[in-house]
C-alpha cells in the first residue's frame, strides 16, 4: 500500500514540475514577450519577483493543492488497500464507495484544475493589475497547460485506478456500484475534446503571436522610415510640426515626445505609456534599434528615436501603435470556434459509429445474460478489420461456444435431474411396498370372505330352510366385500399412478391440467410412509377450492413439494412428534404452496446462496442438488418462482409461487 501511495504522489509532483518548466519555456513564446524582457534584473525593476520565482511559487502551490486533493479523494482508496493488506474485514458498502471514487476521479481532477485556474487568474488580475484582454489571453494559456497536466495525470493513474477496481472484484464480485450510466460515445467525446481544444488554443495563440509580431514589424519599419527624415539640431516647434505631418499608419496610432519620465507629450488626449515601456527604453532601446514594447504580452509597441534639439537638449520622439486589431482577434476566435465545432461534430459521428458497434455486442451479451436464450441471437456481421471487428468475431466465437456449453449443461442437467429423481424414487420404494402390502392383504382377506359366501350360497340353493331374506343377506355380505375390494384397488391405482408419474421421466413441454385435490392426494400417498417412519405429522392447510385447476407438469410439482417435505423432515434431525405445515392459498393471481417447518432455520449466508448454487446444510450427506433443481423445475415448467423465509431458531418456510 505504501508503494502505491508513494507512486500516486510522485506522479502528481512530477507532472507539476514538468508543467512549471514547460510554462517557463513556452509562456514567453505564446504570449509574445518582448526580447530581453526575461532577464531577472529587468523583471525586478518592473515586478516584485522574477518570472522564474513566480513559476516556482506557482509550482509549489500546485503541489500543495494536488497533495491535498490526493489526501481527500484517495482517502477511501488508501484505506481500502491498507485494510486489504492487514486482512481486515471489508464490507460491500466500502467496496462500492471505492469503485465509485475510482470512476469519478477524472471528473474531480478536471474540476480541481479549473478551480486552480480561476484562483490563479484572480490573483493576477487583482494584484498585477493586468488588463481584461491580457487576462483572457493568460486564461487561454494557463487553461492549455493546466488541462494538459490533468490529461497526462489521468493517463498516468488509469492503471493504478484499474488495479484498485480489480482488487475490489477479488474480494466481492457481486457488489454493484450505483453510478449513473454513461455512453461510450459521450466518454470518448469528453476525453478527446479537451485535448483537441488545448492543441487548438496553442496553435491559435502561436498563429496570433506571429501575426501580431509581423503587424508590429510592419508598423515599426513604417514609422522608422518616416522619422529617418527628421534630423538633429531641430527646434522643438519644428519637430512637432514634422511629426504631425507624418501620416499615421492606423487611425489609433499617435506620436509622443519624451523629454524625461515625468515630461511626456502625446499627440492625443488619451496617450500613455507604462513604467515597463520607459524601463525597457532605458535598458534595451539601443539593442532593439528603437523598437519598444508596452508590457509583457501586450500587443502595443512604439518606434522611438533619440533627437538632439537646437538648444543642445536630447529628446526621444516616437510613434506608438497596436500590433493587433479587432479583425485579427475576430478572425482567430472564429477560426478556433469553427474548428472546435467541426471537430466535435466529426468526433460525435465517429464516436457514435464506434459506440453503435460496441452497443450491438453489449446488447446481445445482455440478452444472453438476462434471458439465457441463444436461439434468437444471430451472429454479428464484421464491418471492419480493426479491434471492433475483432470484438464482433470474438463475440461470434463465444456465442457458438456458449451454445455448445449450454447444450452440454442441459444434457448434464437432464442426467442430474434423472439421478435425483431416481434417488428420490428409490427412497419411496420401501414406503410404496408397505403402502401396497396392506390393501393387498385386505383384498386377499376379502377374496377369502367371498369364497366362503359363495360356498354358503351354493349349499343354500336346494335347502328348503333358506328363506328369501337369507339370500338377500348373503348378497349384501358379498356386496360389502366387493365395496372393500373396490376401495383398496382404487387406493392401489392411485399409488401406482403416483409412482408411475415419478418413475417416468418428464419433459418441460409436458403440460396438463390437474386439480389441487389431485396434487395433494399424490403428495400424501408418496410421503405417507416417510412421514410415518419419522413420526412427523403433515398438516394440510388448504385455503382454496380443491377443484381449482392448475396447468403444468404435475409430476414435476409433486417432486418439488416432496423434496421440500423431505428436507423439512431431515431438518428435525431425528426428533419425533414434530409437525410440518403444507399450506395452499391464493394471492393476487398466484397460487402459493408453502412448506413450513419449525426447525433450526437457515443462516443469512445460506439464504443468499440459495437458488444460485447447490447449497446443503446436511454436510457429507447432502449435495444441494434437490433444492437447486426444484427451483429450476418451477421456473421451467410453471414459469413460477420459489422464495424462502427463515429465522434462526424459529424455522423455515419455502413458498412455491405458481401464476394462474
Amino acid at each position: 500500500m505504501k508503494k502505491y501511495k508513494l507512486k500516486i504522489y510522485l506522479k502528481m509532483i512530477l507532472i507539476d514540475i514538468i508543467v512549471v518548466v514547460a510554462m517557463a519555456l513556452l509562456v514567453p513564446v505564446l504570449s509574445n514577450y518582448p526580447p530581453f524582457s526575461e532577464t531577472p534584473e529587468f523583471q525586478l525593476q518592473i515586478e516584485a519577483m522574477t518570472h522564474t520565482q513566480q513559476y516556482i511559487i506557482l509550482g509549489f502551490l500546485g503541489v500543495i493543492l494536488h497533495i491535498a486533493f490526493i489526501k481527500i479523494f484517495f482517502k477511501d482508496i488508501f484505506k481500502f488497500l491498507k485494510d486489504k493488506e492487514e486482512h481486515k474485514k471489508i464490507d460491500k458498502k466500502q467496496i462500492e464507495k471505492v469503485r465509485l471514487q475510482c470512476f469519478r476521479m477524472n471528473t474531480k481532477l478536471f474540476i480541481l484544475q479549473l478551480i486552480v485556474l480561476f484562483l490563479l487568474l484572480s490573483i493576477l488580475y487583482f494584484t498585477v493589475q493586468i488588463s481584461l484582454a491580457l487576462c483572457i489571453k493568460f486564461l487561454l494559456i494557463y487553461f492549455s497547460f493546466i488541462m494538459t497536466s490533468a490529461i497526462i495525470y489521468i493517463i498516468l493513474i488509469q492503471d493504478d485506478l484499474k488495479y484498485v477496481i480489480a482488487q475490489t472484484y477479488l474480494i466481492n464480485s457481486d457488489a454493484i456500484t450505483n453510478y449513473k450510466k454513461t455512453k461510450f460515445s459521450s466518454n470518448l467525446i469528453i476525453n478527446l475534446v479537451p485535448f483537441f481544444l488545448v492543441a487548438l488554443i496553442v496553435m491559435a495563440l502561436l498563429g496570433y503571436s506571429k501575426v501580431c509580431e509581423k503587424m508590429g514589424e510592419s508598423s515599426y519599419y513604417y514609422y522608422k522610415l518616416y522619422t529617418s527624415r527628421i534630423h538633429n539640431n531641430i527646434s522643438l516647434e519644428n519637430l512637432k510640426t514634422s511629426l504631425a505631418e507624418i501620416p499615421l499608419k492606423n487611425e489609433n496610432d499617435y506620436y509622443m515626445l519624451i523629454q524625461d519620465t515625468n515630461n511626456i507629450t502625446y499627440s492625443v488626449p488619451n496617450g500613455s505609456v507604462t513604467n515597463f515601456f520607459l524601463k525597457y527604453l532605458e535598458s534595451f532601446g539601443d539593442k532593439t534599434n528603437g523598437r519598444i514594447y508596452e508590457y509583457f504580452g501586450v500587443e502595443e509597441e512604439a518606434y522611438v528615436k533619440s533627437i538632439t534639439l537646437d538648444d543642445g537638449n536630447q529628446i526621444y520622439i516616437g510613434f506608438k501603435y497596436s500590433n493587433t486589431s479587432s479583425d485579427t482577434i475576430i478572425f482567430f476566435t472564429s477560426i478556433t470556434i469553427v474548428a472546435l465545432i467541426a471537430y466535435i461534430f466529426i468526433i460525435t459521428i465517429w464516436a457514435r459509429n464506434i459506440s453503435k458497434n460496441i452497443v450491438e455486442v453489449s446488447n446481445n451479451l445482455t440478452e444472453i445474460a438476462t434471458h439465457g436464450k441463444l436461439e434468437n441471437i444471430k451472429p454479428l456481421p464484421v464491418f471492419s478489420t480493426d479491434e471492433i471487428g475483432e470484438l464482433s468475431l470474438a463475440f461470434n466465437k463465444i456465442q457458438e461456444l456458449t451454445k455448445q456449453h449450454v447444450q452440454t449443461i442441459r444434457s448434464n442437467q437432464d442426467l442430474l435431474v434423472e439421478k435425483e429423481r431416481l434417488a428420490s424414487l428409490g427412497q419411496m420404494i420401501g414406503g410404496i411396498a408397505h403402502n401396497l402390502k396392506t390393501p393387498i392383504m385386505s383384498i386377499a382377506g376379502a377374496a377369502e370372505g367371498l369364497l366362503d359366501l359363495i360356498k354358503e350360497y351354493d349349499n343354500s340353493i336346494e335347502d328348503p330352510n333358506v328363506t328369501v331374506q337369507d339370500h338377500h343377506d348373503i348378497a349384501k355380505d358379498m356386496s360389502e366385500w366387493i365395496d372393500k375390494i373396490k376401495a383398496h384397488t382404487s387406493y392401489m391405482s392411485d399409488v401406482i399412478t403416483a409412482v408411475k408419474g415419478q418413475a417416468v421421466a418428464f419433459s418441460e413441454n409436458q403440460m396438463e391440467v390437474f386439480t389441487v385435490e389431485e396434487l395433494m392426494k399424490r403428495v400424501n400417498i408418496l410421503m405417507k410412509h416417510e412421514l410415518k417412519n419419522a413420526l412427523i405429522e403433515l398438516n394440510f392447510c388448504i385455503h382454496v377450492n380443491t377443484d381449482l385447476e392448475l396447468h403444468g407438469n404435475i409430476n414435476s410439482l409433486v417432486q418439488v413439494i416432496n423434496n421440500m417435505i423431505s428436507n423439512a423432515i431431515q431438518c428435525y434431525e431425528g426428533k419425533k412428534n414434530q409437525s410440518i405445515d403444507l399450506i395452499v392459498e391464493k394471492k393476487d393471481n398466484n397460487i402459493i404452496i408453502s412448506i413450513r417447518d419449525y426447525g433450526p432455520g437457515l443462516s443469512d449466508v445460506v439464504k443468499d446462496k440459495l437458488f444460485k448454487e447447490m447449497v446443503t446444510t446436511k454436510g457429507k450427506n447432502g449435495t444441494g442438488l434437490g433444492l437447486f433443481m426444484s427451483y429450476s423445475n418451477i421456473r421451467a415448467h410453471f414459469n413460477g418462482n420459489i422464495t424462502v423465509d427463515s429465522e434462526p431458531g424459529k424455522g423455515t418456510t419455502f413458498h412455491i409461487i405458481l401464476p394462474l
